[in-house]
């Protein structure tokens, strides 16, 4: 089986490879993928620092015309990449194309960005002075990605990095090298000069600690678990370096007395389980007035009934496998922590078998949970929902707002009143009314509050906060 190799100063390198597993299907070996040393590392980081002079002061053209290139790659390729990340981390196929489509569609939303660059011209309070005041890029941008959106999230961090005129040292998560690697070579075929974007594929703790360890790194943007994200944090400020999280989630959803129940179960069911609840943006607690409690949670466990878990590769298939085995026993584990504190399983928690050996857990959704239960403050990152009782709508809105993260947050409602109310007072970056809390739009800004985000937003025209740095200029007339 070809190693896929890692990326450094243009030179495809690397014969020390890892096996990339199917979760849906562990007996299959999607690829193999070198493992970067942090010599490797140094080595791309060193590349990188070398090529950004010249690429800062590239032409707009010329990156407009590499990443449109590659945004057009990807959209003809998205059934063949699609299936590719399916294999690797587990979501379903049609979840899968549909994420390569936004992967593309960021791609061509930052081409066009490079052709909007702007700056502005004041006037000074000084007579005969003029101010121009213009962004410039970063420098080396180390970029560190999770494995649960494992084309988007590179894209999304890549193409205004490279757009604003900064190099790039990226790092994917092990579990999910493929995706990645395929965008690296995209982005290589496209025309980028050596030593712009390097790809170096391997272990969090060898690779990515010689990138934060390098004082040549201007920028870091990670994704990623908290425990982590606060290290990137700590090793950064040590090098005065600008640094951008986003880190976990625990999402509430408020379903109201006066919601439509169809409208609400549908976006609870989504919210939560969907893609196997391995979104930052998963709705892990739903907080439901008691009016309508009871209807609501019988009708959600009808509608988990109907769900088909199986490989994410089958037709028909709604959720596919947990990514792997350690994510698998985290799930199983909070749910013996559910039980244990008290909340009633309704539905769910068991391992199921499949045609094809995989991480395969139902749908688990407990109910009389409180706010205070580990497993309605911590996320877990898998299919598993807990249900709280509530009063009224100020008890649900102080109890959403009870967390220590604060990414995003939905609400079921037919109140014009408590819906424009909660997009005020919800404590969270994305609030969401009548829809799921997961998915969200690639021009707009994506970022969260408390311990989900750090930094600016991601996404949209408000990358460039991050990705550039302000410069402001006098000149006497």
């Amino acid at each position: 089986m070809t190693i896929h190799q890692n990326l450094i100063a243009g030179e495809w390198t690397g014969t020390n490879a890892a096996e990339n597993i199917n979760p849906s299907d562990t007996n299959e070996v999607v690829g193999l993928y070198a493992q970067a040393s942090a010599e490797d590392a140094k080595a791309a980081i060193a590349a990188a620092k070398s090529a950004f002079p010249a690429w800062s002061r590239s032409g707009i053209w010329e990156r407009h015309v590499i990443l449109k290139k590659a945004g057009d790659e990807i959209m003809a390729r998205k059934d063949e990449l699609g299936a590719l990340l399916a294999r690797e981390e587990g979501k379903t196929l049609p979840e899968a194309i549909g994420e390569t489509i936004r992967a593309s569609q960021i791609f061509e939303f930052f081409a066009g960005e490079a052709l909007r660059l702007a700056g502005e011209v004041v006037p000074s309070v000084r007579p005969n002075i003029g101010v121009e005041i213009t962004r410039e890029p970063l420098g080396v941008i180390g970029i560190i990605t999770p494995w649960n959106f494992p084309i988007a999230i590179p894209a999304w961090k890549i193409a205004p990095a490279l757009c604003y005129g900064n190099t790039v040292v990226f790092k994917p998560a092990d579990l999910v090298p493929g995706c990645s690697w395929a965008i690296a070579d995209i982005l290589h075929r496209a025309g980028l000069p050596k030593g712009v974007l390097n790809l170096v594929m391997g272990k969090g703790s060898v690779v990515g600690q010689a990138m934060l360890d390098s004082p040549d790194i201007a920028g870091i943007t990670f994704t990623g678990s908290t425990g982590t994200g606060k290290r990137v944090a700590t090793a950064s400020i040590e090098h005065n370096r600008k640094f951008q999280l986003e880190m976990g989630g625990k999402n509430p959803m408020v379903v109201l007395d006066d919601a439509d129940l169809t409208v609400a179960v549908e976006a609870a069911a989504n919210s939560g389980f969907f893609s196997t609840g391995q979104r930052c943006t998963a709705s892990s607690r739903l907080i439901v007035t008691e009016g309508i409690h009871d209807k609501f949670v019988a009708a959600l466990t009808e509608k988990l009934k109907t769900i088909v878990v199986d490989n994410a590769m089958k037709p028909g298939t709604h959720i596919g496998p947990v990514v792997d085995a350690r994510q698998l026993q985290t799930d199983t584990d909070y749910i013996k922590i559910g039980k244990e504190e008290g909340a009633k399983l309704a539905f769910g928690g068991e391992l199921i078998s499949r045609d094809t050996p995989g991480f395969y857990l139902q749908p688990t959704l407990f109910t009389e949970a409180t706010n205070q239960m580990r497993i309605s403050r911590e996320e877990i990152f898998g299919p598993v929902v807990s249900v709280i009782r509530v009063k009224d709508y100020d008890e649900a809105l102080a109890t959403a707002n009870d967390t220590p993260f604060g990414l995003s947050s939905g609400i079921a409602t037919t109140s014009l009143k408590h819906a424009t109310h909660f997009k005020r007072n919800s404590e969270a970056g994305m609030v969401m009314v009548n829809l799921p809390t997961a998915g969200v739009d690639f021009h707009v800004p994506f970022g969260g509050r408390k311990g989900s985000s750090y930094g600016p937003r991601e996404q949209g025209k408000y990358a460039a906060e991050f990705y550039t740095t302000v410069k402001t200029a006098y000149t006497l007339a």
